[in-house]
């Protein structure tokens, strides 16, 4: 399985717990998957319980080390402003996620916190990698949720 498909595989199990559907991956330096997460607010009652930040903290607290410069995080989705934060405190190589998120969005949308001039750390950024299959998967979950 490629990364993105693990962070999919990761977004539908968390749709089936009554989560929104987003799926993370953390990879180490040789591609090897050091964490997964899907998003767990609901489980958790906590709304910083985002795939992002499980994966990320797992992957420190498994290291005892605060920051990750030699790792990458894929997403299934545009990370929101909290976790763009937390992935340039983290020091994360590379980010690499699936959906644009033009309305919570904070990486291409909204504060563009990567391009703010107080930004401590900027990753690569590579967006839209399976965006379609990304995109589904939140529609379907929200679909019912929203009327008309």
């Amino acid at each position: 399985m490629t990364p993105m498909e693990i962070a999919l595989e990761q977004a539908r199990l968390a749709a089936t717990r009554g989560e929104v559907p987003v799926g993370a991956v953390v990879l180490g330096a040789d591609g090897a998957v050091l964490a997964r997460a899907g998003n767990r607010c609901e489980e958790l009652a906590d709304p910083t319980a985002h795939a992002e930040l499980l994966a990320l903290r797992a992957v420190a607290a498994a290291r005892r080390e605060p920051r990750l410069p030699d790792c990458d995080l894929v997403v299934t989705l545009e990370p929101c402003p909290l976790c763009a934060a937390a992935i340039s405190l983290f020091r994360v190589r590379r980010l690499v996620f699936g959906a644009y998120d033009p309305k919570g969005g904070g990486v291409e949308h909204g504060p563009r916190l990567f391009d703010a001039p107080g930004c401590l750390h900027r990753p690569e950024v590579v967006g839209g990698v399976r965006e379609r299959e990304a995109a589904v998967l939140l529609r379907d979950f929200f679909r019912p949720l929203r009327p008309g």
